[in-house]
């Protein structure tokens, strides 16, 4: 783990709805993040199997992460008057405990606000500043081994938000009225747990109405949450209100939940409600957070798991929840893979019909898996099963183009992008081994093909693969000055063949682009790249 990674980390917990859940939230140290779990469910039978997953606490204060919290004999180091430590440890963690004004024993009974939340982050992250660097004082020897910046100049801060708290890190970050100390220059990345960042839908209702302020529910209404982002119509896309702006929109990861059925609150009315494509509350193309460059959106860094919302089978009390956040915080290289698509061929029954001059749709399904050397856990997991896999039609990969007839030319901003996963050099699996490994379990189907608008099921079934293969891919640094980056890619269809070198494509700022061949060449099949982007994080 590099040092210069090392930052203080502030936890920010999600949406307290009653009175009780106030007062009960306020009543934990850590507000949930010292939350485990001994259950991991096995996909195959149901039957649930024992895993221990400590806490995201837990893991952290133990080695090689070393971190710290801020309490000592009773007293919170960081805001309390009566703090007793001359500094905070660097590598400490703060729990941001905003709702302690709500509560009836520990504060004055306050209506809960989500703009005074956000308000608080910004005083919250100067105060840790200060704490961490009392005047006058320099840092030790140890202290800067340990990661500490030299300077209060240097000072900079983590953000790691469950639910509603990504979007009062979002309010904070965003919308300039609420952080008139700019306290958000000192945030250096921000990693949110199933936040509903473009809100929250309701099966048969839409979007929560703004009216319904009972509890503080229109929070997750999509024109208060432009209000507290301070989002003008021109920063969004119709109703969306998941674009970053004020912050670089590529230093915000999004983990997404996509699984329902084990979110029980409310007696599973919850999950019900939000339907299947969601964790339970929050709908999958709700969780994730993107920015513009130029006129184009892109998305935010993010992953997909087979979590729910919360819970023993909640998305931050889970190994792949833990193991997206510390590469991210604390990696070293970042990798995105796209399919840029050169063809994609009919199945020769439709082919004929499409020869015929008869108007052919099709649509695909894109599943990606990404799991690391040595592990049984999955960092990323998009399929059509959890309701998660990436739809594209035909006609948007491979607009017409020219004037002739049946010309048609594939369209690479359309591309899927499969995942984005980050790698840690000094945290490999097998330390003897100088490279970086990951194996990519990637899957093309179809769900239909329509024949001038008539399903078309001769010779076909439903979700027939076009490509179905495992990949595994090797990159191997520099071994000297002189050297290049080598990357080497392997099928698990072909065993017993010698790994494959990737072509290197372009050598970018920061990184390097390699290009995989993949091809089913029997139609229906396809004929595709996979260009994975490389780049160096937290240099």
């Amino acid at each position: 783990m590099n040092p210069r990674a090392i930052h203080p980390i502030i936890y920010v917990r999600g949406y307290a709805m009653t009175q009780t859940e106030i007062e009960e939230t306020v009543a934990d140290p850590y507000m949930g993040f010292n939350l485990g779990s001994s259950k991991v469910r096995q996909l195959w039978d149901g039957q649930v199997k024992k895993y221990f997953f400590e806490s995201p606490l837990v893991r952290l204060i133990k080695p090689p992460y070393g971190y710290d919290d801020v309490y000592e004999d009773g007293v919170d180091q960081v805001v309390d008057p009566q703090a007793q430590r001359e500094s905070v440890p660097y590598r400490s963690i703060v729990i941001y405990r905003y709702y302690e004004p709500s509560s009836k024993d520990l504060g004055a009974g306050e209506k809960p606000n989500i703009e005074r939340f956000a308000r608080g982050l910004g005083e919250l992250i100067l105060r840790v500043r200060a704490r961490m660097f009392p005047e006058g004082r320099k840092p030790t020897k140890a202290e800067r081994d340990a990661g500490k910046p030299a300077s209060a100049d240097d000072f900079r801060v983590y953000l790691v938000a469950h639910s509603m708290g990504g979007l009062v890190c979002r309010g904070f970050l965003q919308n300039p009225a609420l952080d008139p100390g700019n306290a958000r220059r000192f945030v250096d990345k921000v990693f949110t747990y199933a936040t509903p960042h473009n809100g929250i839908d309701v099966a048969g209702v839409g979007n929560i109405p703004d009216w319904l302020s009972l509890y503080g529910i229109n929070t997750f209404n999509r024109e208060r949450i432009a209000e507290l982002l301070a989002l003008k119509k021109a920063d969004r896309d119709g109703d969306a209100v998941d674009t970053v702006t004020n912050f670089d929109f590529d230093r915000v990861f999004n983990l997404v939940g996509t699984n329902p059925a084990d979110y029980k609150v409310a007696g599973g009315l919850s999950s019900l409600g939000a339907g299947e494509a969601s964790d339970g509350l929050v709908r999958i193309t709700h969780a994730t957070t993107r920015g513009r460059v130029g006129r184009r959106f892109v998305p935010s860094p993010q992953a997909f798991v087979h979590r729910s919302h919360s819970g023993y089978y909640g998305i931050v009390n889970s190994e792949e929840g833990f193991q997206n956040l510390v590469r991210f915080l604390f990696g070293d290289v970042r990798a995105d893979g796209y399919l840029d698509l050169d063809e994609l061929t009919l199945p020769p029954a439709v082919q004929q019909e499409y020869d015929a001059g008869k108007q052919i749709r099709a649509s695909y399904l894109f599943e990606a898996a990404v799991s690391v050397r040595g592990k049984q856990w999955q960092l990323h997991r998009r399929t059509g099963n959890d309701n998660s896999a990436i739809f594209r039609k035909f006609d948007e990969l491979f607009p017409k183009q020219g004037a002739q007839e049946g010309e048609w030319k594939p369209d690479r901003s359309r591309s899927p992008l499969l995942f984005n996963v980050f790698l840690d050099r000094n945290q490999r699996a097998d330390p003897t081994r100088p490279s970086l490994a990951f194996a990519l379990d990637l899957c093309v189907r179809v769900p239909e093909y329509t024949v001038a608008g008539f399903l078309f099921l001769k010779n076909h079934f439903e979700g027939d693969y076009l490509f179905r293969d495992l990949i595994t891919i090797e990159a191997t640094p520099p071994a000297g000055p002189k050297d290049a980056w080598k990357i080497e890619y392997a099928f698990a269809s072909r065993r017993g063949e010698p790994p494959g070198r990737a072509e290197l494509a372009e050598e970018h700022d920061g990184g390097l682009t390699f290009l995989i061949p993949l091809a089913q060449p029997r139609p229906p099949g396809l004929r595709a790249t996979l260009r994975v982007v490389t780049r160096f994080w937290n240099r």
